[in-house]
């Protein structure tokens, strides 16, 4: 290379990178014609890393802080080249740039139902959806196994590759817990629990940190909601054990009663009805406790007796406690019961 190419040559001072557009996670400076100046200033923010590429391998990783480039420091660079050459600059690297701020509220969500495997119910098909937050954490991985030599890389590309990881990590961890499905879909925090350590790991390899994930809704199948109607109406003959069949009853209350709010009558109306529902939940627990006892001669039913207002008062009172109905429910339902124990 002759003098005038040399001086021609532009070199750079100081590579910063002020992430002027959300989204970026991996950025890489503009090098054409351009080389580093001995002694030129990297600066990297609290929120960035910065990787140094020669040729095609890594030589360096600069955390956050400002760094003077020297063949001092960076000691890797200095075996790689021959730096004693006239007018050769030493630094010929490619600088990438890697955001590890953490990238919050990401929606997930299963378009199509995952299979699932469960020792109750063998195979089930189920539709989830929820939010998790995540970050660049090992820039080296990323950079290997993600993001490669492209100008930039972008929150959207990579939730594309995470969104493959993401479905095939929960119908894994899932599919081998030890937990019932019923039991995980009326509890999602423990849904949760059982997918996060699983997908972590899974993100881990490609250098990427899961910080935050949350299941916020689950779709029970309706082939599965069908067959477990089928076998309460049959008396659950070889069907659940008793604790089993009793989370489901529970997990079916809870889901009921917002429902029956948006009903006519709202609350009001479960209040004015809660003799009934009363009545209708010790037939069942009887036809369940009958179902899972020893069969004996049926006996003739009998006709059940109304509850009286101050049982019903309390029957409210224990919704309220419970946190089943709001407090301005409570007070609509009590007013109109009183009116009818006054009246």
């Amino acid at each position: 290379m002759g003098l005038g190419s040399f001086i021609k040559k532009q070199f750079i001072d100081v590579l910063q990178w002020n992430e002027e557009v959300d989204g970026v996670l991996a950025w890489r400076y503009p090098m054409q014609d351009q080389e580093i100046q001995n002694g030129g200033v990297l600066v990297v923010r609290e929120s960035q890393m910065a990787v140094f590429v020669n040729e095609g391998q890594i030589a360096d990783v600069f955390g956050p802080g400002t760094h003077k480039l020297t063949t001092q420091t960076l000691p890797v660079l200095t075996n790689l080249k021959n730096w004693d050459k006239l007018f050769d600059s030493p630094f010929k690297s490619d600088v990438y740039y890697f955001s590890t701020r953490v990238q919050t509220g990401r929606k997930w969500g299963t378009p199509q139902p995952i299979t699932i495997r469960d020792k109750d119910f063998d195979m089930v098909r189920v539709r989830a959806f929820g939010m998790y937050s995540y970050r660049v954490a090992d820039p080296r991985l990323f950079f290997k196994e993600i993001s490669g030599t492209r100008e930039a890389y972008t929150r959207d590309e990579v939730e594309e590759q995470l969104r493959g990881i993401l479905m095939a990590t929960m119908a894994s961890s899932l599919g081998s817990a030890q937990v019932p499905f019923l039991d995980m879909a009326a509890n999602q925090a423990l849904m949760a629990q059982q997918v996060k350590g699983d997908l972590a790991t899974a993100f881990g390899r490609y250098g990427i940190g899961l910080d935050e994930f949350n299941v916020a809704s689950v779709s029970l199948p309706e082939e599965l909601q069908a067959a477990l109607d089928e076998r309460i109406s049959a008396g659950m003959k070889g069907g659940m054990s008793a604790d089993k069949m009793a989370g489901f009853t529970k997990y079916q209350a809870a889901t009921a009663i917002p429902l029956a709010a948006q009903n006519e009558g709202g609350m009001a109306g479960i209040g004015v009805g809660l003799g009934a529902g009363v009545q209708l939940g010790q037939v069942m627990g009887q036809a369940l406790g009958a179902s899972l006892a020893p069969q004996a001669a049926p006996a003739a039913p009998a006709a059940p007796a109304e509850d009286s207002i101050e049982a019903r008062l309390e029957k409210l009172k224990g919704l309220l406690d419970k946190g089943l109905i709001s407090a301005t429910d409570y007070d609509s339902t009590k007013a109109e019961l009183l009116k009818k124990l006054l009246g």
